[in-house]
């Protein structure tokens, strides 16, 4: 017991010897426009991982389901919802991003 507290005490101080300072980047928050894709990509982010996720929960379904017909169809069933939940969450997202540069007058400027 003695010998685990020594341990996980020597590498937490090792640890904490190590530490840099982190900076955290400003807010470039200044338009609506920019918090409103700021949320759009986070949340285009979680949608592709849950997305990832319910995939991941399909396939092992699917390795796991020993001829079971009715296990086998649920998890086809879903794999095939996440990937259209998928590509349903990345065309609203190509869409917003359209429609945000169309409104902004940044669609096809070149600077």
């Amino acid at each position: 017991m003695n010998k685990k507290i020594i341990v996980t005490s020597s590498l937490a101080i090792t640890a904490l010897m190590f530490a840099s300072p982190v900076f955290a980047a400003s807010a470039d928050v200044t338009k609506i426009e920019t918090f409103i894709k700021s949320i759009i990509q986070i949340l285009v982010t979680l949608a592709g991982l849950i997305s990832a996720g319910f995939f991941v929960w399909g396939g092992v379904g699917y390795i796991t389901s020993s001829g079971n017909p009715e296990t086998l169809d649920r998890s086809k069933k879903t794999i095939m919802y996440s990937a259209i939940g998928l590509a349903v969450v990345l065309g609203a997202f190509v869409l917003t991003n359209i429609i945000s540069d169309l409104a902004t007058g940044a669609f096809g400027a070149t600077q």
